[in-house]
């Protein structure tokens, strides 16, 4: 009998071209399906909540599936971790309803965005942050977050090639907040455009060197002007922190 599982999936993302299949190169999703095989001995295609780009990591991707395996939900993540490369790991397994999916069901994501800001790169964190030799102020790239929360029209935070069929979004929190040499971003919100985290993190690193002016996202709000915010920053200071279904999922 066929049952709907729901993985949660770590991975370092420096290594593939991202969470999808892709023809040019390993994908993170390529690598599950693979394991799952060599698990269950079935040939399964799994469904992620977020299609995170090339270079981008996750500490919690949520990931549906459909097998016929007796193996228990939650006993998954153990064989399926010896079958992985030690770059993405499966960190939980739930049996859930037949009519649930990890993307169309999601009720919330959080995305973080790391930024090393001193004047040498960091050898440890270079595949996990993104570099700023000069100086950010941190203070003033808060005080422009302030004016993200709230269901706006996010037209102008969207890169190009992006499919969605609105621009309309909603983001429930956002916080900037230095530790050190660490600037660290952190939103939550129902949906994101495509590359707008990323979007975001670039236009605040231009607010933190004082090249753009707090009210910039006030601004390209009201305008849908992507030319009003910076540029597109770089993937591998972003990971998916969590993505939430209610209910205690």
């Amino acid at each position: 009998m066929s049952k709907r599982v729901l993985l949660t999936i770590e991975y370092d993302g420096s290594a593939y071209c991202g969470w999808q299949r892709q023809l040019n190169g390993p994908s993170v999703q390529q690598k599950v399906e693979e394991a799952l095989f060599k698990v269950t001995g079935e040939r399964v295609g799994i469904t992620g909540a977020s299609r995170t780009d090339a270079g981008v990591h996750a500490l919690g991707q949520r990931a549906h599936f459909d097998m016929e395996s007796a193996i228990p939900a939650d006993k998954l993540p153990f064989a399926l971790n010896t079958k992985l490369p030690r770059d993405i790991r499966v960190t939980a397994g739930r049996e859930v309803d037949e009519r649930f999916h990890a993307r169309f069901d999601a009720a919330g994501k959080e995305y973080g965005y790391l930024i090393y800001n001193r004047r040498h790169p960091s050898a440890l964190l270079r595949d996990l942050s993104a570099h700023v030799s000069v100086p950010l102020d941190a203070d003033a790239m808060e005080r422009a977050c302030r004016h993200l929360p709230g269901t706006h029209d996010f037209a102008a935070f969207q890169a190009a090639g992006g499919t969605a069929k609105t621009t309309i979004r909603r983001i429930d929190s956002v916080s900037v907040g230095r530790q050190g040499d660490e600037i660290r971003l952190v939103i939550y919100g129902t949906a994101f455009l495509y590359n707008m985290v990323r979007i975001i993190a670039g236009t605040l690193i231009y607010v933190g060197q004082g090249r753009l002016p707090e009210d910039v996202f006030a601004r390209a709000i009201e305008t849908g002007d992507r030319l009003q915010l910076g540029p597109t920053a770089p993937p591998q200071g972003l990971c998916l922190n969590r993505v939430d279904y209610g209910g205690g999922m």
